[in-house]
């Protein structure tokens, strides 16, 4: 397959959340620093995080990081099968950037012969391209039920020949178990592919740990590449789950707080809110009771009709109608935007059955769901009537339709064209923007639109590059390069 032999290395994960995209993330750095033309590859990803890609399409959120790691615009190649679940049994897949069908769980596995051959596609063209090539797995290698025509981990590493390190998450206890069992659950050549492991999350004295690597070393036979130390509050676009954590603030003075739905997409959007240092955010789960604040953000859907259903069940409909009774302000994002107007119409059953559901009503407009999906980065200025036109930039993916009258007084203008819009109170702003929080200009003109004038810019995009580069040098410091040099040009 790999005529050229483009170096390559595969890290999995004995779990999801281990740190395969983080530890991706760093190599991507390291590698780039060093003048080495290096591109990410994620074979399989499932995430309702996404990106749009210089080529029109989208992909993995942590795909789209590793690409900014590398020095590079995310490309479709570096994630070619994209899997965004609708429900706990069907999922959008994804192919080369675009939608191609809805699909459940015994239907793609019947279709992973035809996504490998886009795999595959995908990675001899960035073979061509590169000079090394760093490969992100999906959850655990040693999925029992999902061996069978895997193109996600081993059954992708064996296709090319790829050399793999694994990696396990010490915080969440029982690390040796999860390197132990997860290599023991492997073929015998999967096993003989895996180089090393990496443990993730280290915090203590490392000196009470080496008779544990030790005797891990002497069990498996594979050596210990490094134990990287738990890195607090490294800002880096999470690939799906919603953060266990909130940073920590000193003296936050404008509260924030978001819905955490069951189908929540693109939540990343509100990573500058969460890292701001003079705002409290936090997410509120299911069976909580929203708490008092200055500002409400609804961010995106993958399932706006069941999330919408959610929120009201959750009392969330009389909460905001209270949150805005008393002055505060509301945003939303996308699919929040659309549970924000009138009406929002599935006529093709995109999204469950067919029909209408009402809205929030808080804005004059309606939404019809359409089978073709929107893509494109986007650039322009806000429109905010109290705090100026700041400029903006950020990507749309949606498949709603939305036209009405309140979208006569937009929220933003974005490539020369009127977007989402903003109540005649001024307290309610709705958009299709992803990112909208992203811009230093644009955060601060939200934050004081909320009723806080920071005292301090915050720009999101540095801080990211400030930790990639604090991520990248733990990696170097703590993990044994030498070794990764039999397999990488470093």
């Amino acid at each position: 397959m790999n005529e050229q032999r483009t170096p390559c290395l595969m890290v999995q994960g004995c779990t999801s959340d281990a740190g395969k995209s983080v530890l991706v993330t760093a190599l991507c750095r390291i590698l780039h620093r060093r003048g080495v033309r290096v591109a990410p590859f994620k074979p399989q990803n499932m995430a309702l995080n996404s990106a749009v890609t210089v080529d029109g399409g989208e992909i993995g959120r942590a795909q789209a990081l590793q690409a900014l790691a590398a020095g590079l615009p995310a490309h479709t190649d570096f994630n070619p099968v994209l899997l965004k679940p609708a429900t706990d049994r069907r999922a959008q897949v994804i192919i080369h950037g675009k939608a191609i069908s809805d699909l459940d769980a015994r239907d793609y596995h019947a279709y992973k012969p035809l996504a490998m051959q886009a795999v595959l596609a995908s990675w001899q063209r960035l073979c061509e391209q590169y000079e090394c090539l760093l490969v992100e797995g999906a959850g655990s290698p040693a999925e029992i039920n999902l061996r069978a025509r895997d193109i996600a981990n081993m059954g992708f590493a064996e296709a090319v020949d790829c050399p793999v390190i694994l990696i396990a998450d010490i915080d969440r206890g029982g690390v040796f178990a999860h390197l132990c069992g997860t290599l023991e659950l492997l073929a015998a050549s999967e096993q003989a592919r895996v180089k090393g492991f990496v443990i993730n999350r280290f915090r203590g004295d490392i000196g009470l740990l080496e008779s544990g690597l030790r005797w891990l070393e002497g069990r498996t036979g594979k050596p210990v590449l490094g134990v990287l130390p738990y890195l607090h509050g490294l800002y880096l676009d999470a690939e799906d789950a919603v953060p266990r954590q909130k940073e920590r603030k000193t003296a936050p003075a404008l509260r924030v707080i978001a819905p955490a739905y069951p189908r929540i997409s693109n939540h990343n959007d509100l990573d500058p809110l969460r890292f701001h240092p003079e705002v409290d955010f936090r997410f509120v789960g299911a069976n909580e009771r929203p708490p008092p604040c200055e500002l409400v953000v609804l961010p995106g859907s993958k399932a706006v009709q069941s999330d919408l259903a959610w929120l009201r069940a959750q009392g969330w409909e009389e909460a905001l109608r209270r949150h805005l009774r008393y002055g505060g302000k509301l945003i939303g994002i996308c699919g929040g935007l659309q549970m924000l107007g009138r009406q929002l119409h599935d006529p093709l059953g995109l999204e469950g059955p067919s029909g209408s559901t009402p809205g929030f009503g808080w804005l004059n407009y309606e939404t019809t769901l359409a089978s073709e999906k929107r893509l494109e980065n986007v650039s322009g200025n806000l429109v905010l009537l109290s705090s100026g036109s700041p400029p903006l930039s950020g990507y749309r993916i949606h498949m709603g339709v939305t036209s009405g009258e309140g979208l006569a007084q937009p929220a933003a203008i974005l490539g020369g064209q009127p977007d989402g819009a903003i109540s005649q109170d001024d307290q309610v702003l709705a958009t299709y923007c992803h990112g909208l929080f992203d811009s230093p200009p644009a955060l601060a003109a939200l934050l004081a639109w909320s009723g806080h004038r920071p005292a301090q810019e915050f720009d999101a995009r540095q801080r990211r590059e400030n930790d990639i580069e604090r991520l990248a040098d733990a990696v170097e410091q703590n993990v044994d390069l030498q070794r990764l040099a039999a397999w990488l040009p470093l």
